[in-house]
Parts: C-alpha cells; sequence; structure tokens
C-alpha cells in the first residue's frame, strides 16, 4: 500500500529462527513530507514480541528505527511458516508537537483526518544457514620420499619372486640372496634419491648466489657439470 506520509523499510520483516533464543530485527520509518507525523506500531500476537518504539512522533524529514524481538521459541519449526503481522499508522500531528501531544485521539478516525496504514508480514528465516562446502584442498606434490616409498612397494610385490631373480650368469638366487638383492636395491634408491635431492639444493643456492653477482660463475659451470657426472654415475650403478 503506498504512503504519503511515512516510507517503511523493510516491507516484511524477516527474523532469524532459533529455539530457546531471542532473534530480533529493525523497520526504518521516514518521514517523507515537510510536518510532524505522529506513528503507532501495533502485531497481531501481542504476547510473542516486544515492540522499540511502539509510538513517536517525527520531525519533517527525520526518521527513526523501530526494533522487534520475537520471544524465544520453544520448539523448531519445520517449515518456518508464520502467520503474524505488524500494522504502521501515521497521522499527521500539529507542527512542534512532542510526546506530551500523543494522545490516543490522534489516531481515531474523524472527518478530514487523514489514517494511512503499513502492513508488514512476519517471516522466518533460519538462524545459521548451511555453510557452503569447502572446495577439496590440492593434493600434495610428490616429494622424492613419496617417489622412494612407491619405489619399495613395487619391490616389495616382487619379493615372493625373489627366488628367481638371476645374476648377470644366468644362474637363478636362492630366496635368501633375492631378499638380499632387494634390499640392496631398495637401499641404493633411497640413497640416491637423498643425494639428488641434496645437489637440487646445492645447484639452487649457487643459482641464487649468482643472481646477486655480474657475469658467469665459473666456479658454477664446474659445480654444474660435476654433479651432472655424479647423478650418471649413480644412475648407471642403480640401474636394475
Amino acid at each position: 500500500m503506498s504512503s504519503t506520509l511515512l516510507r517503511v523499510y523493510p516491507s516484511e520483516l524477516k527474523i532469524p529462527y532459533e529455539v530457546k533464543r531471542q532473534r530480533s530485527c529493525c523497520m526504518q520509518l521516514i518521514n517523507k513530507t515537510d510536518k510532524y507525523v505522529a506513528f503507532k506500531v501495533k502485531t497481531t500476537n501481542p504476547r510473542k514480541y516486544s515492540v522499540r518504539h511502539t509510538c513517536g512522533i517525527l520531525l519533517p524529514r527525520s526518521s527513526c528505527s523501530v526494533t522487534v524481538t520475537m520471544q524465544a521459541p520453544k520448539e523448531m519449526q519445520l517449515d518456518y511458516h508464520c502467520k503474524d503481522k505488524f500494522l504502521v499508522q501515521s497521522v499527521v500531528a500539529r507542527d512542534g508537537a512532542t510526546m506530551r501531544d500523543f494522545l490516543p485521539e490522534l489516531f481515531t478516525r474523524t472527518p478530514g483526518r487523514l489514517i494511512e496504514e503499513f502492513k508488514l508480514r512476519v517471516v522466518y528465516i533460519a538462524a545459521n544457514p548451511p555453510s557452503p562446502v569447502p572446495e577439496e584442498a590440492e593434493e600434495e606434490k610428490a616429494s622424492p620420499r613419496s617417489e622412494v616409498m612407491d619405489y619399495e612397494v613395487k619391490i616389495s610385490s616382487a619379493f615372493d619372486a625373489a627366488s628367481r631373480y638371476m645374476d648377470n650368469s644366468g644362474t637363478k638366487l636362492p630366496c635368501a640372496e633375492g631378499a638380499s638383492v632387494v634390499s640392496k636395491l631398495v637401499g641404493e634408491r633411497v640413497y640416491s634419491v637423498d643425494e639428488n635431492q641434496k645437489l637440487q639444493q646445492d645447484i639452487e643456492l649457487l643459482r641464487e648466489a649468482r643472481s646477486s653477482q655480474q657475469g658467469f660463475s665459473v666456479m658454477f659451470v664446474l659445480l654444474v657439470f660435476m654433479s651432472s657426472v655424479f647423478i650418471g654415475h649413480l644412475m648407471k650403478h642403480i640401474k636394475v
């Protein structure tokens, strides 16, 4: 319903619904005129709600806030359906009017007196809406140690076949010797990966030191070359 005296915002009262807890919401009353306007707030269920302020007088072009508090519900409602309503009445008061001039007769309908009404319905909303599903965490990058563990699992799966492992001469090894070979391979693999990781860290440190200096370091070239030769040498020895 359109109003020429007051603007009431919002158009409906949304109150969070939570068992055994009081919840509040606010409505804003704005005087749209250059006159003094008296207002009064009513509800269809006065035992369920407390209102502050239930009445007052607004100066020209002024506004005020009205707080509506719902008493703590005793049980949960599944559909959040509510039939309660609020009514805001407004009427023009005399210029310079104060609360002393606020009399019940102001809202008595008489010829020539316009009493405007604005209705608001109550809407219950969930007090604690479900939070959005968190995005899945990104998978951790594979580390050299995890590669070693995967390698150990693969070796363990072939452990039962160690008795069929053959040496360079083509002779089958006994089970105990096969197990020893597998254990030795795993140890060499772990050592190789650890040394590789250490060399990579050394190279990164050298690169950082080189970036702060001008020119190309001869020592850096030698270290990179020696690291490459050392890694190639290790890979030849651990090749299965």
